[in-house]
């Protein structure tokens, strides 16, 4: 009885796109976070005819065969590469990026990582730093007596002092891409790391080779769409019910096949 082993498949399949939905609103409200689609693939099919074999009774080709599929798999779970809105914060070191392109953090064991997140703090030190104190990529220190700072579209952060009429340049934020931005590992708290699938991270400038700009003041929100996502929620939902009456359909036949007299 097949059936009872290809609806498992089809539950643990359903399963596992709720779960990814599941984390999809879970994350509605994250900085920069793009939404997860979970993908499937059909199993390996049971050849019982071949297409195209010679009927042994007749001599003619067999057009269609019988091949009997044995359930699904998943085979990825993609991120959906979009732009999130830009949400308005006013903040001085509020940072989004307008298209694509990810900020260069260090983390503490000196790998490099990547996010969209560009709610930017300073340290005692004055030292920019992503709100887990990750340093951003290239070092910028801003003055303890600057009296406010301004971060232009191409990245260039300018301080402003008290004494002087002309601002002080401090440094230029860079922007950093990928080849395939969906082969990006996801390492938890807004933070992406290079993998063989993303290919190596591209360095540049804002505006330059297809990279996005800075919008100073403003946080990109999370790409998610609560309806779509409750949507295929409800999809899922039915979809695992179903596969679940197809094993208590196939249970039941066996109990009858089994109480043949």
């Amino acid at each position: 009885m097949r059936a009872l082993s290809i609806a498992a498949t089809g539950m643990a399949a359903q399963q596992t796109r709720v779960e990814v939905i599941s984390n999809n609103l879970a994350n509605m409200n994250t900085t920069g976070y793009n939404a997860r689609r979970a993908e499937f693939a059909d199993l390996h099919y049971q050849q019982v005819t071949r297409a195209g074999a010679i009927n042994s009774s007749t001599g003619a080709v067999v057009p269609a065969g019988v091949q009997l599929g044995l359930g699904v798999r998943p085979t990825a779970v993609s991120m959906e590469v979009a732009q999130g809105a830009l949400a308005q914060t006013g903040g001085d070191l509020d940072v989004a990026i307008q298209g694509s392109g990810y900020i260069e953090v260090t983390l503490p064991s000196g790998a490099s990582a990547y996010t969209r997140d560009g709610a930017l703090k300073r340290t005692g030190d004055g030292l920019l730093v992503t709100s887990d104190g990750h340093p951003v990529v290239p070092d910028i220190t801003i003055p303890d007596d600057s009296r406010s700072v301004s971060i232009n579209p191409e990245g260039e952060v300018y301080a402003y002092f008290t004494d002087q009429a002309e601002p002080e340049l401090l440094g230029q934020l860079t922007l950093v891409g990928f080849t395939n931005e969906k082969g990006l590992e996801a390492l938890g708290s807004n933070l992406y790391s290079e993998t063989g699938a993303s290919g190596a991270p591209l360095v540049g400038f804002a505006g330059e080779d297809g990279l996005g700009f800075f919008q100073q003041g403003y946080l990109e929100d999370s790409s998610v769409d609560a309806v779509r996502q409750i949507t295929d929620l409800i999809e899922a939902q039915r979809g695992y019910e179903m596969n679940a009456k197809v094993i208590t359909a196939a249970d039941q036949m066996m109990s009858a096949t089994t109480q043949i007299r």
